[in-house]
């Protein structure tokens, strides 16, 4: 009964593996085509990754070499990048049997949902536009955006970065960028250096005038086509303040700021001028 039993359960066993084998004979032809399908996918996204690249690359190259804003060609290479990968990758899932119109329909749902759940990711997409469009600004420039000031180093599809002068990258999401005042501190070639100076009530007010009009001429830095403002700004609680208003080009801002503050302060005190601490007189009546 036993070897009866053992018997038995052999011949369902190769019964068995004989269905198999000719389950995976008559479908082997399946087996085979979605293989290649599959196998064409991955080639499809894997070289089409390499041709996106090229092309993006290229398209950056030749407006490169139409001298366009650096800040502008990384915009419209990350943006021609992000395009071509989404027909590559439509290619390699209609390969698999998928239905193009199937894929471009859930695209657009998901877009849809994505879109209503990101809606500021969106909004920075269409500032990065404006500010391709508008062009407030271009790579290099110094600005002051979002409550952040820095040097323009690339225009994003989402975000401006910028670089600060101590080296720090800063990410300013596009929206932010469109939506405050944007202050560009480079965009024109020549600036006005604004310093205000105090000295002493006792000083002599012409001669004052006439060392700050001698230290800032004597710089070979201030424009001389252009008006030198030097003048009595506000009579102050401690000092008698002047403004001093040379210009000069917008490279050499910093340089003559710092300049003519100290060459101001040693000239005034060669001269004998007092700068004074903020001070306050305090009066005592006594009362018997």
């Amino acid at each position: 009964m036993a070897g009866e039993s053992v018997s038995g359960v052999d011949t369902q066993i190769v019964n068995s593996l004989a269905d198999v084998n000719h389950w995976l004979t008559d479908n082997s032809d399946i087996f085979i085509q979605y293989g290649v399908n599959l196998i064409s996918a991955i080639l499809i996204l894997f070289i089409g990754n390499i041709i996106v690249k090229i092309l993006a690359g290229s398209v950056a190259k030749v407006l490169s070499k139409k001298s366009m804003d650096k800040a502008v060609v990384d915009f419209i290479h990350g943006l021609v990048k992000y395009l071509l990968f989404v027909i590559v990758l439509i290619a390699a899932l209609s390969r698999v049997g998928i239905q193009t119109a199937s894929v471009v329909a859930v695209i657009g749902a998901a877009g849809l949902a994505v879109g209503l759940a990101l809606q500021g990711s969106l909004s920075n997409f269409a500032a990065g536009i404006l500010i391709v469009a508008f062009r407030p600004f271009k790579s290099g420039d110094y600005v002051e955006i979002g409550g952040v000031s820095g040097s323009v180093s690339s225009i994003q599809i989402f975000q401006t970065v910028l670089t600060t002068p101590d080296n720090k990258m800063v990410v300013v999401p596009n929206s932010s960028v469109i939506g405050g005042a944007i202050t560009n501190y480079s965009r024109f070639p020549e600036r006005r250096v604004d310093l205000l100076i105090g000295v002493s009530y006792s000083a002599d007010l012409q001669k004052t005038k006439e060392v700050l009009q001698s230290v800032v001429e004597e710089d070979p830095r201030v424009l001389k086509n252009r008006d030198i403002t030097i003048g009595v700004h506000e009579l102050a609680d401690s000092s008698v303040n002047f403004v001093v208003r040379p210009w000069v080009k917008t490279e050499n801002y910093w340089p003559l700021y710092w300049d003519l503050m100290q060459n101001i302060k040693e000239a005034l005190d060669e001269h004998g001028i007092e700068i004074p601490f903020p001070q306050m007189d305090v009066h005592l009546n006594k009362v018997d």
